[in-house]
């Protein structure tokens, strides 16, 4: 399909919920205005888009919510989407509605759909990296990654004040089961004593005797240790009791996040990211793009075909790991 024959587009968020989503449909909703295209939002993604969950947007339907967390247009994953039935359900719904393209704004789940998808019917595609995950290759930094960041700090930061005070060790869970940004880089920006990501190797006798022997040496019994939920060791409350278990008189604590993580108001990052972002979405569907995520690599947009744009083929940077394990002072 090419430029001149695009005159409406439908925006969808799927998968999990993350800061800064809310600008992106903005951003999408009116460039897309700009370019005298009509502009459906879709609620509850991919289901939605089954369910004729279809509303006209404007101008106003997108004012005042740059600032707002989570997603106007609702969101949800669906296993119905990934059947044959439901992808023709789908189409047929978009081509009744009138929608010649789509922006999806959203994670791996939901570009393997919006792949499929485009695989078996001919409407052009653009997705949107959405996750606080920080995990898809094509992109230097995720919608919502830079918000749940500042989350986790502001929330490591008080609770340091009562390991303190109590001489006590904290285990920390974060978000990121099959990925430990989260935790690689909030552990970094707290000074946390211990970082557990899923891409390294860590046994829990390491992690038990790390703590002992830092502890030992810096004459100390307090500690922030920050744990990935993914990692192989296991997750906070399972560490924290074996250690408790090998070495009774350490005064060990257990806080776990989850979902306060994903939400509240985006960072100024997050805002001008997902604007720069869904303004560009819009324009590589004028410009007959297809398939693709949008990114942001080294400050400038790029571009990466759905099957690429994977959690399995990002990879851990491994300075920050080696700077990470130096500046630990307990492994």
């Amino acid at each position: 399909m090419t430029k001149s024959q695009i005159h409406k587009i439908g925006v969808l968020t799927s998968g999990g919920d993350s800061p800064g989503m809310n600008a992106a449909i903005r951003a999408v909703v009116r460039t897309a205005l700009q370019h005298n295209l009509e502009v459906s939002g879709i609620y509850n993604g991919y289901e939605g888009m089954m369910n004729d969950q279809f509303v006209k947007m404007d101008t106003h339907s997108v004012s005042g919510i740059i600032s707002r967390g989570g997603t106007i247009l609702k969101t949800a994953r669906s296993k119905r989407f990934r059947t044959d039935e439901g992808l023709k359900t789908g189409y047929e719904n978009l081509m009744r509605e009138g929608i010649e393209g789509l922006v999806v704004i959203g994670g791996d789940g939901t570009f393997r759909g919006a792949l499929e998808f485009g695989k078996k019917y001919d409407i052009p595609i653009m997705g949107l990296p959405g996750t606080i995950d920080n995990d898809l290759t094509g992109t230097d930094l995720t919608i919502g990654f830079d918000t749940a960041l500042n989350t986790v700090i502001e929330a490591v930061d008080k609770i340091r004040d009562t390991a303190a005070s109590h001489n006590r060790i904290f285990f920390i869970e974060v978000m990121g089961r099959d990925a430990g940004y989260i935790a690689l880089h909030s552990g970094i920006a707290t000074g946390a004593e211990g970082i557990l990501i899923p891409e390294t190797k860590t046994t829990v006798e390491e992690v038990i005797d790390g703590l002992a022997d830092g502890l030992k040496k810096r004459n100390s019994r307090s500690a922030i240790v920050i744990v990935s939920e993914g990692d192989e060791a296991g997750g906070a409350l399972e560490i924290a009791n074996r250690v408790k278990q090998k070495y009774e008189y350490f005064d060990t604590r257990v806080t776990i996040l989850g979902h306060i993580q994903r939400g509240g108001s985006p960072s100024c990052r997050d805002r001008v990211l997902a604007t720069e972002l869904g303004f560009d979405a819009v324009k590589a569907l004028l410009n007959g793009r297809r398939g693709e995520m949008v990114g942001i690599i080294n400050n400038k947009i790029a571009y990466t075909p759905f099957e690429k744009a994977t959690k399995q083929e990002q990879a851990i940077d491994q300075n920050m790991l080696d700077l990470a394990k130096t500046l630990s002072m307990l492994f």
